[in-house]
């Protein structure tokens, strides 16, 4: 089957294909999914679709073993997860939180990467070097310029207003 021939062949049963699809499953957009990626299995292994002789059956055979395979594994995560109870509630972040998230969105990209990296990652300045591809140098430089940016951005009030500024 060429490009050309298998345009015209998803035009002309894409609808016909999802219609049945939403039949069999009950679920519209369900149907649109497993056809869709039916067609994209079927573009993979375009020199053999047409050999089957039967594209058509190919597509919509593949569409609900998707489907089948999609209800298998939410089934297992349902199980799964009524095995191990819901999960704990998290906690809303706090103030610090927030504007710690806020000060770091204010910084260059490299600054922020290399200031991640180094507290998050907790990796050494040479390290931060061999994955960033930058000298060890400009990631001293952009860990003191992020954190004096950081600093002055994330002065506590209660601070200043002790000193009486």
């Amino acid at each position: 089957m060429t490009v050309e021939e298998f345009e015209e062949f998803y035009a002309q049963t894409v609808t016909r294909l999802t219609g049945q699809l939403f039949v069999m499953l009950g679920d519209l957009h369900e149907a649109q999914d497993v056809v869709q990626e039916a067609f994209v299995k079927g573009w993979g292994r375009l020199r053999h679709l047409d050999r089957d002789g039967a594209p058509e059956a190919w597509i919509r055979t593949v569409a609900w073993r998707l489907a089948v395979s999609r209800w298998r594994r939410l089934r297992r995560s349902t199980i799964a997860w009524q095995r191990s109870g819901a999960p704990p509630p998290a906690e809303e972040p706090g103030l610090e939180s927030v504007a710690l998230v806020e000060a770091l969105r204010g910084l260059p990209v490299q600054q922020r990467r290399t200031l991640a990296l180094h507290y998050v990652c907790d990796l050494t300045v040479e390290q931060i070097a061999g994955e960033t591809g930058l000298s060890a140098s400009t990631v001293k430089t952009h860990l003191s310029r992020g954190r004096a940016t950081l600093a002055d951005r994330l002065q506590d009030p209660r601070i200043e207003e002790a000193r009486g500024e």
